[in-house]
């Protein structure tokens, strides 16, 4: 005789009808959280090394001054790493940043200390430099057919050489308060003197607000689509975990100094190429080369234009790292951007970027540019020496290098 109640196709599938709604329900989620922790393992790299380093050098880490200095420290190399990663994502790559930077912060030099012009005037200038710089590149890059490899290598000799001949093997300082402001500047006591900084305060809170909103907004967007979503207790989990972070950030801003410029300057700039690249056909463009460069090409994109303006924008952001580190130092010397190119590659690929392009975000370089800062800082404050410190940041970079790769065999890629 028939069956007169023949099993589902999906009770059929999971085996004889004996389904558990309850476990499949919490199987579901358990997955979509493990596949979620998956696409932010960068961030919790970071927060793994932050507490970390917060345990080994009992507390110092996370002490005000400090969080405040490592933002300020950091600044020139997670600026280099904003136009890197875009670099990288179009399957290229800038060995010539550090002495860009050099060569720029040099030349700042000598227009707001030796010839005396507005310190203003002499930001845009070296900004202008900086795009001639990209220029010069871009074009021998896009429109003659160089590897950019070889290009930026010889560019490297290049401006370094021309830094040395700017300052003719000498330092020049100091600059002016307000250039200085770039490096050292911090906003604070806008509505007065206060052991905590309420306008800090209220930036971190508009902060919270502003990721709440947007993650929300997100939400609501992919459940109006049919698309899957996260379980409510996980988004919720996230969410406080997020908006405690920024909120320990900004309480730690405001009891020491306030806002850095440096800080400023950064959230603009991860602000803005963020929107480039997630909401422009030139970020489109630059996903599209770094995938694949002929197809890219067939498809009608001009490859060639993306490439030079690409190079133009990483001459002003090296143009920009080099102002920002000589108003740290109020030093313009021979040594600036001595390993910046290194820092920047290195910033790229540890937040994700893939070395054949095509993959990279601006949020996970700047991931990557602080994972190597507290490094940096976490690894000084223990009193272990510079030959150490090279060896551990080295190491960091092969395996997160080495776990993209792992993760595209997994997944099928090649």
């Amino acid at each position: 005789m028939s069956n007169p109640n023949p099993p589902t196709i999906e009770e059929a599938r999971v085996g004889g009808g004996n389904v558990n709604p309850v476990e499949n329900k919490l199987t579901d989620r358990l997955s979509h959280i493990l596949a979620d922790l998956g696409k932010n393992g960068i961030f919790i790299a970071l927060i793994a090394v932050v507490v970390l380093f917060a345990i080994l050098t009992e507390g110092i880490l996370l002490r005000p001054q400090n969080i405040s200095n490592l933002v300020v420290q950091n600044g020139y190399i997670l600026v280099l790493a904003i136009g890197m990663v875009m670099v990288i994502i179009a399957g290229h790559i800038d060995l010539s940043v550090g002495s860009v930077a050099a060569f720029v912060g040099a030349c700042s030099g000598v227009f707001a200390v030796q010839w005396g012009l507005p310190w203003w005037l002499a930001v845009i200038l070296s900004l202008a430099i900086g795009a001639l710089v990209g220029v010069w590149q871009g074009f021998w890059i896009a429109y003659v057919g160089i590897p950019a490899f070889i290009v930026t290598l010889a560019g490297m000799l290049i401006f370094r050489g021309l830094a040395l001949v700017v300052l003719g093997n000498a330092n020049i300082g100091s600059f002016p308060a307000e250039y200085r402001a770039l490096g050292n500047g911090f906003l604070t006591d806008v509505f007065g003197e206060f052991e905590i900084d309420p306008l800090t305060l209220g930036v971190g809170a508009l902060a919270i607000l502003a990721l709440v909103v947007q993650q929300v907004r997100t939400r609501r967007g992919r459940q109006k689509y049919g698309q899957d979503v996260e379980p409510m207790a996980w988004f919720i989990t996230k969410l406080v975990l997020v908006s405690v972070a920024i909120g320990f950030f900004a309480y730690s801003l405001a009891s020491y100094k306030g806002i850095p410029i440096t800080l400023i300057i950064l959230a603009v700039l991860v602000l803005v190429y963020g929107i480039v690249m997630n909401r422009t056909v030139f970020g489109r463009h630059i996903y599209a080369i770094g995938g694949n460069r002929h197809a890219a090409e067939l498809s009608g994109i001009k490859t060639r234009r993306v490439d030079f303006w690409l190079f133009v924008n990483m001459g002003v952001l090296a143009a920009l790292a080099g102002l920002i580190f000589t108003a740290r130092l109020n030093l313009a010397g021979p040594k600036a951007g001595d390993g910046f190119e290194l820092e920047a590659i290195s910033a790229a690929f540890i937040g994700g970027a893939a070395v054949q392009g095509g993959v990279g975000t601006i949020g996970g370089a700047i991931i990557g540019g602080l994972i190597i800062g507290v490094l940096n800082n976490g690894m000084s404050i223990m009193g272990i020496g510079i030959e150490w410190q090279q060896a551990v940041k080295g190491l960091v970079l092969l395996l997160a290098v080495a776990f993209d790769v792992y993760n595209k065999r997994r997944s099928g890629g090649n």
